[in-house]
């Protein structure tokens, strides 16, 4: 899709995050010292919006927010990044989620989550008309009323979607994946989805996206962070190796990978493109401090896959 534009909207959750770099992950109660403080937004949907946008997609970002102090600084943050927010409501008497991110010196992080109060969940008033002219669709789990109508819509539209699984009930997924045409797991949502044990070995890593296929994706995969990215299509059972790089910031890499991999697949890559440009775009990402601010942009994401 040369000298075009590919539409990517993206659907689902947005938080404010408050960020505090320390040595050393928290083991216990006590006090600790911070390095920094940070307050960006976050959440998958919306990051993924970012990583979208910052790549070069004209990207949209369809979700929900209180009409609150963080609801308005999260709306000023994806206007700055070129995020089409005119569907990014905010609810009177409504609160925004908000999380606290502990980041540790060798990137690792830990998350506490406040989902918010009083957003509602019909969504019946989202612009279904407007998925037409979209490339590709991504979604988050945390809607899930919003991302079945949104799905649905596409998937009647011929319009490809990609499905952020993150941690959720079976009852969520069995709303969604029967939509989905691309659903990228992490490993806590696809045990979420198949069981405990459903990561043990090839065998039960085989059956468990087996069983995600089964409702109607095309494409199921688990991203496992150092240990690359496996999936099952069509052709078979593939595994991409992670890129290695010097980690600093694991924050929001799987939501990067999520909007990298939609807009790849906007543009008409095949999966095993996609899966290897989104983990490059998530490998760079790792190599530098915050969610979004460490998102590359297009030509730093060509040079890395050119020497490799």
């Amino acid at each position: 899709m040369a000298n075009m534009v590919t539409r990517v909207i993206c659907l689902g959750i947005s938080t404010l995050d408050k960020i505090w770099p320390v040595p050393d992950l928290p083991a216990g109660g006590g006090k600790y010292r911070a390095s920094d403080y940070l307050e960006v937004g976050g959440g998958m949907a919306a990051n993924a919006a970012v990583a979208a946008a910052k790549l070069g997609a004209g990207c949209a970002y369809w979700g929900r927010a209180g009409d609150d102090a963080a609801g308005a600084t999260m709306q000023r943050e994806m206007v700055a990044y070129g995020v089409d927010i005119a569907n990014f409501r905010l609810f009177a008497g409504a609160r925004s989620s908000i999380s606290a991110v502990i980041v540790s010196q060798d990137g690792e992080r830990m998350i506490v989550n406040y989902r918010g109060m009083g957003i509602p969940d019909d969504p019946a008033w989202l612009p279904l008309d407007q998925v037409r002219q979209a490339n590709a669709i991504h979604a988050d789990i945390r809607w899930v009323e919003g991302a079945a109508a949104i799905f649905a819509a596409a998937r009647a539209a011929a319009i490809p979607t990609v499905l952020d699984g993150e941690t959720a009930t079976v009852e969520a997924f069995t709303a969604v994946l029967p939509w989905t045409d691309h659903a990228i797991f992490s490993e806590p949502g696809l045990r979420s989805f198949a069981g405990p044990d459903c990561l043990q070995n090839e065998a039960t890593r085989h059956a468990a996206l087996a069983r995600v296929r089964e409702l109607g994706c095309r494409v199921a995969a688990v991203t496992r962070g150092a240990r690359g990215t496996l999936w099952l299509d069509e052709h078979g059972f593939h595994h991409l190796p992670s890129f290695a790089v010097d980690v600093v910031d694991t924050t929001g890499a799987g939501d990067v990978f999520h909007g990298a991999y939609a807009l790849a697949i906007g543009e008409g890559q095949n999966v095993a493109q996609a899966m290897r440009f989104a983990s490059a775009v998530a490998a760079l990402k790792c190599t530098r401090q915050g969610g979004r601010a460490g998102i590359p942009d297009r030509t730093e994401v060509d040079a890395f896959l050119a020497g490799r």
